[in-house]
């Protein structure tokens, strides 16, 4: 009988898995979420896609997180990816894997995974408390007592799950709150960066080439000290910067880098499946076969249109110079900027433009076979709040949904 209630903080992906577990346990879960709707955030991942987890295997995952992968593994263990796809097939949503082991609903639909999990919550008899923002978790004898709502009763409770993410995209509900609590009551919030977030340069060419995507490419970024380069894939510039899945992936040390007021530059590998001395072959062979040429029309078979004229001002020739009157000198900075476009990163774009927020809860203060706080007892944590991030690719929402599966276990247990 259920006699006992649970308390989870927040209706994003580990809200509710974690009210859905709690409540599979046989306990009275109360599900508070400050908006209208649940899983607000959910809807906007991969582009309305929702790239839900990857089909990775466990050592594969946590290479994938920056630093802090190894504080999930008995949360993986608990609760994988194979269990995830598991957990929506199971209920009737279709599941497709895309390159790099990405996964997604069949439908290419966020509201399967969103109806699929409120489905689940209805059954499970979870009662959901609607435009409810929490202002105070009470604490009596170092440990949880209940919750004080802004404008409504205060609510007692047996057990917390705090679930209420960073602080990016703030207009879902992501505001801090949760982290303002837990600080309040003697927790250490690791500093709040930007993760998975578009760079902004110093550069006034990227905005002249806003909307131009650059496909099989590599970029690295160094600081002076330290390099480190992508794989190949894709990079967009925007009306800021740059941006695309390469930018994204590698942000999360840029921004570290610029933090402890280092300056960082990117150099862009337009051609990383050919070296150097292979373009210039190519340079010199097609430049005899066409002498006449004008360099800019040669360069349309090589760049796309919208590059040239930067690339032929960055290399100061005249674009009605023919192939056969570039110097050795000209031929030598095409080829530099062919293997090694240059850029200096500014900043990030703000952190409320983040996909994910870096830093959050300090792991020292969390038990990662329970995910309950080390500080304060029926306190357990879940997703975005604790200091966990990785790279694109279905990651952070795995670990929103392991994390909340395993503190809404743990605190029913």
């Amino acid at each position: 009988m259920k006699d006992k209630s649970i308390v989870v903080i927040g209706g994003g992906p580990a809200g509710m898995m974690a009210a859905i577990r709690a409540s599979q346990l046989k306990w009275n879960v109360i599900l508070i979420e400050k908006n209208q709707e649940l899983g607000k955030k959910l809807l906007l991942t991969g582009k309305g896609r929702c790239n839900l987890t990857n089909a990775s295997d466990l050592e594969s995952f946590i290479k994938s997180f920056s630093g802090n992968g190894k504080f999930l593994r008995d949360t993986f263990k608990a609760f994988s990816n194979l269990d995830l796809i598991n957990f929506f097939e199971n209920r009737g949503v279709k599941l497709k894997t895309e390159r790099q082991q990405r996964v997604f609903p069949a439908s290419d639909k966020a509201i399967d995974i969103l109806d699929a999990l409120r489905g689940e919550l209805k059954k499970n008899k979870v009662k959901i408390q609607h435009n409810s923002e929490v202002e105070n978790i009470v604490i009596r004898n170092n440990k949880v007592d209940g919750i004080e709502v802004k404008g409504k009763k205060s609510i007692l409770c047996d057990a917390i799950i705090l679930s209420t993410g960073g602080v990016s995209y703030a207009s879902t509900g992501s505001s801090g709150e949760g982290l303002k609590m837990v600080e309040q009551v003697g927790h250490k919030i690791i500093s709040l960066r930007p993760g998975l977030i578009g760079l902004m340069t110093k550069d006034k060419y990227p905005r002249l080439l806003q909307g131009l995507p650059l496909k099989n490419i590599r970029i690295t970024f160094s600081d002076g000290k330290k390099k480190i380069t992508s794989e190949i894939g894709e990079l967009m510039f925007t009306d800021f910067g740059i941006s695309g899945p390469l930018v994204l992936t590698l942000s999360g040390p840029v921004v570290d880098s610029l933090k402890a007021g280092k300056k960082v530059s990117a150099f862009i590998d337009l051609k990383p499946a050919l070296s150097e001395k292979q373009i210039d072959a190519r340079f010199l062979r097609e430049f005899k076969v066409n002498p006449k040429k004008s360099i800019k029309y040669f360069l349309k078979g090589m760049l796309p249109l919208r590059l040239i004229d930067i690339f032929l001002e960055m290399s100061d020739i005249s674009p009605d110079k023919t192939v056969s009157q570039i110097t050795q000198q000209e031929r030598r900075k095409l080829l530099l900027l062919f293997k090694a476009l240059p850029l200096e990163i500014s900043k990030p774009r703000p952190i409320n433009m983040a996909m994910i927020t870096k830093g959050g809860i300090s792991l020292k203060e969390i038990n990662p076979k329970t995910m309950e706080s080390r500080l304060i007892k029926r306190l357990y944590f879940a997703g975005e709040i604790i200091d966990v991030d990785a790279n694109t690719g279905g990651f952070n929402l795995q670990s929103a949904f392991s994390t909340g599966y395993l503190a809404g276990e743990s605190a029913a247990k």
